[in-house]
């Protein structure tokens, strides 16, 4: 299972941040389009998006909602629920398959991954943020047994969209790369 998550507060953003677009599409629908090419995928919000889940009804995207009170409660309410999973953040729009494959084939369903990318591959002026010496990225499994690293290497996952400034530069990627 590949849950996106899209329940959170986005109060650096100011609104919320599946909606907006980026090369003139909702983040949301960009994740979840790559996300369902790598298997089933449900994307879990709560009740601080509620432009969020109308989207999911307009466009027929499956969705569970969360209690919204943070993200590691939801993701421990998600374990629950579901079991061990795979999660990508909504706001991680220039994910590909190819990336939550990656994720997936590594995934024993016990052991946590920790999606990171060499510091190397990070694109100059992106400021993610950074642990034992590599970029922390959105994209995960959860499972029930520790925590290991897992080394991606789409350069553009580095750019998590937080700020306006964030969705600026993702939309003058998006130009660039065409998507």
């Amino acid at each position: 299972m590949i849950l996106i998550m899209s329940g959170g507060r986005s109060s650096r953003m100011g609104q919320e941040k599946p909606v907006l677009k980026v090369g003139k599409k909702p983040m949301l629908l960009r994740v979840y389009g790559e996300a369902e090419k790598a298997g089933e995928a449900l994307v879990a919000l709560s009740k601080n998006t509620p432009r969020t889940k109308e989207l999911c009804l307009r466009e027929g995207i499956p969705f569970v909602e969360t209690p919204g009170k943070g993200y590691v409660e939801d993701l421990i309410y998600l374990l629950r629920e579901f079991g061990p999973f795979i999660s990508v953040s909504a706001d991680l729009p220039f994910v590909r398959a190819g990336d939550v494959m990656a994720v997936k084939k590594a995934f024993d369903g016990k052991v946590s991954l920790t999606g990171v990318l060499p510091l190397r591959l990070v694109p100059k002026g992106l400021k993610p943020v950074v642990y034992r010496g590599y970029a922390i990225v959105g994209l995960n499994a959860v499972g029930t047994e520790g925590e290991e690293f897992l080394e991606l290497r789409n350069p553009l996952l580095a750019l998590n969209v937080n700020t306006p400034e964030e969705l600026k530069l993702a939309n003058r990627i998006a130009r660039l790369v065409g998507r």
